[in-house]
C-alpha cells in the first residue's frame, strides 16, 4: 500500500515535471502518453485489453456491447461486478465530501471510491477481472516493453523502470492528463449545447421532454441530474454529484449475484470499505451524467436495463406497477428492492417524485411524455451536427 506522503511527493513531481516538457517541440508529454496508455491492449495479461476497451471513444467512452458486467482477465472470461461507466466529463469531478446537510457528495467511480482522476485509473490496470497486472511490478514489465517505453523515461526519468511503484503512479497520473486535457473527454458540442449558446431552437418534442425533465410534479430529474449552468458559466453536466438508492431490481446477468448472499451496496461496501459502519448509506450510488447517456448500452450501476425506455418506465412505474419489475417471493408476493438485504430496504428513496406513488396510481409520466423526455436526453448526444442534425460522439474535436 502506498504512503499517502510518498504518493503526494511523486504527484508533485509529476506535475513540476509536465509543463516543461509539454514546451518541448515534439517531445512526449504526460497527457500524450497517457493516450498510448489508455488504448495499449499490451498492458493487460490477455494482450487484448486497454482502457479503450471498455471505454470506447467512439461510444463516449463507454461500453459498445450490450453485457453488464465486463470481462477481462487473462482469458477475457472474468467477469466484473458493475455496469461501466462513461469517462466523458469527468474532469469536473470533485472529490468525496459530506455536504454540511450529511449529504455524500463528489468522488471517482460509482462509490466515489476514488478521489481523482488518478486514483480512478488504478483498480482498472490492476484488477484480475479487468487488465490482470496483479501488482505495480507486473504492470511496470509490461510497459517497459512497449514502443514509447523511451518516451516515458523522457517524461519521468531515465530510471524510472527502476522502480514500479512509481512507473504505475505515473502512468496514472498520464492517463488522468489525457482525460483532463483532450478535448474529446469534454467537447460540449451536443445540440443542446448549442441551444445554450442560443445558436438553434430545440425541436417542440425536445423542449416538451426538457420541461418534463425539470418539473417538480413530473420526471423531476433535474433534482439530481442538474440542467442549469454551472457556478462558473460552465454549461451543466446533469449531475449533482450526490448518490441515490433507487431499489434498481437484482440483475441476474452478474455472476456473483448468483450467491444470495452477495450484494453490492455502494457507498458502504464491499469494494469501498471506509464507510462499511454507516449503514444508513448502503445501496447508494453516484448520480451519473446523462451526457450521452441515449449512446448507452447498459442502466444504472447493474446494468440491469439495457434501453433508455425501459430505464425511465423503471422510474415512473417503480412504484405504481411493482410487479412489472421486481420477481415473486416464495409466497407469490412481489420482493420489491431485491438487490439490497431486506432490513436496508428502508434506505430506498421512496419519498422523492416520482417515488413517491403508490400501485394503481397513475405513473408521474405518459407513454407519450417518456417518449418527449427521450427526445430530450437524445439532444445531449455530443458531436451534433446542425446541418445532418445527427450527432456523433467520436467526432473529431482536436482544436
Amino acid at each position: 500500500m502506498r504512503n499517502t506522503f510518498e504518493k503526494t511527493l511523486l504527484l508533485v513531481a509529476l506535475v513540476a515535471a509536465a509543463p516543461a516538457l509539454a514546451n518541448a517541440a515534439a517531445a512526449p508529454t504526460a497527457a500524450s502518453l497517457g493516450d498510448e496508455i489508455f488504448h495499449d491492449t499490451s498492458l493487460s495479461s490477455s494482450g487484448r485489453m486497454a482502457c479503450s476497451t471498455c471505454h470506447d471513444p467512439a461510444n463516449a467512452h463507454a461500453q459498445d456491447n450490450d453485457l453488464s458486467v465486463q470481462l477481462g482477465g487473462p482469458d477475457l472470461a472474468t467477469p466484473g461486478f458493475r455496469a461501466v461507466p462513461s469517462l466523458r466529463y469527468m474532469n469536473l469531478n470533485i472529490p468525496f465530501f459530506f455536504a454540511n446537510d450529511g449529504t455524500p457528495t463528489g468522488g471517482f467511480t460509482r462509490d466515489g471510491g476514488a478521489r481523482d482522476l488518478v486514483a480512478q485509473a488504478h483498480t482498472p490496470l490492476l484488477a484480475a477481472h479487468e487488465m490482470d497486472n496483479v501488482d505495480a511490478a507486473g504492470f511496470a514489465a509490461r510497459l517497459a516493453q512497449t514502443t514509447y517505453a523511451d518516451a516515458f523515461r523522457a517524461v519521468f526519468g531515465a530510471n524510472v523502470f527502476a522502480y514500479p511503484e512509481t512507473v504505475l503512479l505515473a502512468a496514472e497520473f498520464a492517463l488522468s492528463e489525457y482525460q483532463r486535457t483532450d478535448p474529446e473527454f469534454h467537447p460540449f458540442d451536443s445540440k443542446f449545447d448549442l441551444f445554450l449558446q442560443r445558436k438553434l431552437m430545440l425541436s417542440p418534442q425536445e423542449l416538451r421532454g426538457f420541461a418534463l425533465f425539470n418539473r417538480p410534479d413530473k420526471g423531476n430529474c433535474a433534482s439530481c441530474h442538474t440542467s442549469t449552468r454551472q457556478s462558473d458559466g460552465q454549461p451543466p453536466v446533469f449531475t449533482d454529484y450526490t448518490y441515490d438508492n433507487l431499489g434498481v431490481p437484482r440483475n441476474a446477468e452478474i455472476p456473483a449475484n448468483a450467491d444470495p448472499a452477495y450484494f453490492d451496496m455502494g457507498l458502504c461496501g464491499p469494494f469501498r470499505t471506509d464507510l462499511a459502519a454507516r449503514t444508513d448509506l448502503c445501496g447508494q450510488f453516484k448520480v451519473p451524467t446523462l451526457r450521452n447517456v441515449a449512446t448507452r448500452h447498459v442502466f444504472f450501476h447493474n446494468g440491469a436495463f439495457h434501453d433508455l425506455k425501459s430505464a425511465l418506465e423503471f422510474y415512473v412505474q417503480r412504484d405504481t406497477d411493482p410487479g412489472k419489475w421486481y420477481p415473486l417471493d416464495a409466497e407469490g408476493r412481489v420482493h420489491k428492492f431485491d438487490d439490497i438485504p431486506p432490513l436496508l430496504a428502508r434506505n430506498v428513496n421512496t419519498t422523492e417524485a416520482p417515488y413517491n406513488r403508490k400501485p394503481g396510481q397513475a405513473p408521474a409520466l405518459s407513454a407519450a411524455e417518456i417518449d418527449d423526455v427521450i427526445a430530450f436526453l437524445k439532444t445531449l448526444t455530443d458531436g451534433y451536427d446542425p446541418i445532418t442534425n445527427t450527432a456523433d460522439p467520436a467526432r473529431d474535436v482536436t482544436p
